[in-house]
């Protein structure tokens, strides 16, 4: 994807009378959006359907807890990233020689699955929404992101896509969950009082909102529009949180459409209990409204995952045409792997979330060791202490995780 061209870092973000210039509010629109709706992908609506029909209202308990914990990480790494000026693989290399290429590798590898899966997502959501074969449906979508990516202004154009598909995605959901009529208060009761704690959920939602590439999706946009440098620590503070929020908000809004079903008596079909929700809740409408939902947030999570995991692959010295025809390779392939058989092999799912389950301590840590040790790499820039604090916290979560999505590997070969 063509970069906007580079700012320097003092370069400032406001105009004239304190206002936020339009095109760094743009981009960072962009760029929180971006991580969003990455992370608001056809997995992200399997977790939190499967949840709330297990749960109930108590699963309010576990969105809240992984919402903090996802803020207390991305607001470390957006800070290291956007302060150095410098992708996440790029302080690898610079903390050990070599490591930034090992984070690509599992970057890599997990996003070329992946993107099989958000390809097929796609298919399924044109299958819900109009009726068309999945594989076609799949096809169709990834040359539509294809397209986005070769447009002459291919920046704004996916600032922009984000963008309107994430609203679209959250009023829809928004309009199943008031047509539902989910418990509120219960809801809100066991923010406070839970009635069940799951640790587990609490640790997949963490790793399914930020695991992989997701975290550095928007970090990485907002080094490519030239947002960067000690500068732009409060745009980037804001960017971080707001990304974060975006998800939340959609999590907590497909929480309620799924619980008002569910506290309404209603059987959902197991092999769907997303579109079976939504059809409870509003008719052939809701269906049509599910559809529109997962095509989007597929068709928003191919674009992320692609430019997120070729931005690991390149370097700032790579040219806009190299990154272009990259992306759209990638794209093309992993659409092509699904046309020929389906979404992806469970099994390779399983590899893929293992390397993004490692990916995700090894990539904080170095990091947070950047901003610990490595001070010579954030421009003259006094890391907060209480921020270092809960990214180390937080940090040790990434490990349970990572045993976690190994020890599914384990027990392939057991």
């Amino acid at each position: 994807m063509a970069a906007e061209p580079h700012r320097t870092p003092a370069e400032p973000s406001t105009a004239p009378g304190g206002r936020l210039a339009s095109s760094t509010r743009s981009t960072l629109l962009g760029a929180m959006f971006l991580m969003a709706t990455s992370a608001i992908g056809p997995g992200f609506i399997t977790q939190t359907t499967t949840f709330t029909v297990q749960l109930g209202a108590a699963f309010a308990f576990a969105i809240v807890i992984s919402i903090l914990i996802d803020i207390a990480l991305q607001l470390n790494v957006w800070r290291v990233i956007g302060v150095s000026g410098r992708r996440a693989q790029e302080l690898g290399n610079l903390v050990a020689p070599g490591l930034g290429w090992v984070m690509a590798a599992f970057l890599l590898i997990g996003g070329l699955v992946f993107n099989i899966g958000n390809v097929s997502g796609a298919g399924l959501g044109t299958d819900a929404m109009l009726g068309l074969d999945p594989k076609i449906g799949g096809a169709l979508s990834a040359l539509i992101a294809i397209g986005i990516f070769l447009s002459k202004r291919a920046g704004v154009a996916v600032d922009r896509i984000v963008v309107v598909l994430g609203l679209v995605m959250i009023v829809l959901t928004t309009y199943v969950a008031i047509t539902s009529g989910p418990p509120v208060g219960q809801a809100l009761r066991n923010v406070v009082l839970p009635e069940d704690i799951d640790v587990l959920a609490i640790t997949t939602l963490v790793g399914g909102t930020i695991g992989g590439y997701i975290v550095y999706a928007g970090a990485h946009r907002l080094l490519d529009s030239g947002v960067s440098g000690p500068g732009r620590v409060r745009d980037i503070t804001r960017g971080s949180v707001t990304g974060i929020l975006i998800t939340a908000v959609m999590r907590v809004v497909l929480f309620l459409a799924i619980l008002g079903v569910v506290t309404g008596g209603a059987a959902l079909d197991p092999t769907n209990q997303a579109a079976s929700a939504f059809e409870q809740a509003a008719g052939e409408v809701g269906l049509r409204v599910f559809g529109i939902v997962l095509w989007a947030a597929a068709i928003t999570s191919v674009i992320g995952a692609s430019y997120t995991t070729v931005s690991f692959v390149t370097t700032r010295a790579t040219s806009d045409r190299t990154r272009t025809w990259l992306v759209v390779g990638f794209i093309a392939f992993t659409s092509l792997v699904y046309v020929l058989i389906g979404t992806a092999p469970t099994t390779l799912l399983v590899f893929a979330g293992a390397f993004n389950g490692l990916l995700l301590p090894i990539g904080i840590a170095v990091l947070l060791w950047v901003a610990t040790r490595r001070t010579d790499l954030l421009n003259g820039y006094r890391y907060p202490r209480w921020l270092l604090a809960i990214g180390w916290v937080a940090w040790l979560l990434t490990l349970y995780l990572a045993v976690r999505s190994i020890q599914p590997v384990i027990d392939l070969f057991s």
